[in-house]
């Protein structure tokens, strides 16, 4: 049986260029897992499931990234994704890692991919669930019900509008606790949380930094073996959109799992982590 890993013992911070939380454990190759966004976030809500599992294999780091988990907020001089990929170059230099893979769901699929193509020679494999940016979608409305919901949420934050957000990340309503609305909720109703949340999304829309491509038009560019993973039932971005980054990345995998939203790491966990491990080591 697979131990578990207590928070604070995994606990790290990193000072500097960057302020940065994260925690590790395990040894071998370095599997960087980065979260995705939404209220609450963080990498040990996304990842504390998984995170034992991956340390029996890696030297395993999940990162709070830039604004959000026990990593604090900046002033966003950049498109998101790119800040973090800026981050994620300055994290690995301070402890001295060369190269790595990712895992990223979501928000942390975009940020992944955006530090691959910065610098390639620093990422061997990725494992990309549901990524953000590079899903293009044609077959829903461009406002996923995922979307629509993380908003309404944001601009009225109670319990109930947590719980209809959260709802969307799933195909299975089981898996959601009270434990886990509870705490997302206290994590989203943090001071400053949804100020900054808010602050983190306008940046994709700010034109002073619309000056290169968006991240699905530059997929073909991606070179890394990838490995996308996809919840056939997810509503925050739909799986149709799976297709675009699958067609257009020269050595990216698709694995769509039924029974599965946005969360696979959480729904199809046992079968996830399977997954991911036989595609990193083979």
């Amino acid at each position: 049986m697979t131990a578990t890993l207590d928070f604070d013992a995994t606990s790290r911070t990193m000072g500097g260029e960057y302020e940065l939380h994260y925690h590790e454990a395990g040894s071998g190759p370095v599997l960087l897992m980065l979260h995705g966004s939404g209220p609450g976030v963080s990498g040990w809500s996304n990842f504390a499931g998984n995170f034992p599992v991956f340390a029996e294999h890696f030297r395993t780091i999940v990162l709070d990234m830039p604004g959000f988990g026990r990593s604090p907020a900046r002033e966003w001089n950049d498109v998101y994704p790119r800040v973090a990929a800026d981050a994620i170059r300055y994290f690995l230099d301070e402890l001295g890692i060369d190269s790595v893979d990712i895992v990223g769901n979501s928000m942390g699929g975009n940020v992944g991919t955006e530090f691959a193509l910065a610098h390639p020679e620093r990422v061997r494999r990725m494992v990309l669930m549901g990524p953000g940016g590079l899903a293009v979608n044609s077959f829903a409305p461009p406002v996923s019900e995922g979307s629509r919901r993380l908003f309404e949420f944001l601009a009225n934050p109670t319990r109930e509008g947590m719980v209809a957000w959260v709802d969307t990340m799933v195909g299975n309503p089981a898996v959601v606790t009270d434990e886990l609305i509870d705490q997302r909720l206290a994590n989203a109703l943090a001071p400053g949380a949804i100020a900054n949340t808010f602050k983190i999304f306008q940046t994709f829309s700010d034109p002073r930094f619309a000056d290169r491509p968006q991240l699905w038009a530059r997929a073909a560019q991606v070179q890394q073996e990838t490995l996308l993973v996809w919840g056939r039932d997810d509503r925050m971005l739909p799986y149709e959109g799976s297709l675009f980054p699958f067609r257009q990345m020269p050595n990216a995998e698709l694995h769509v799992f039924s029974r599965c939203g946005h969360w696979a790491q959480i729904e199809r966990k046992a079968d996830f982590e399977r997954l991911t491990v036989e595609f990193l080591n083979r």
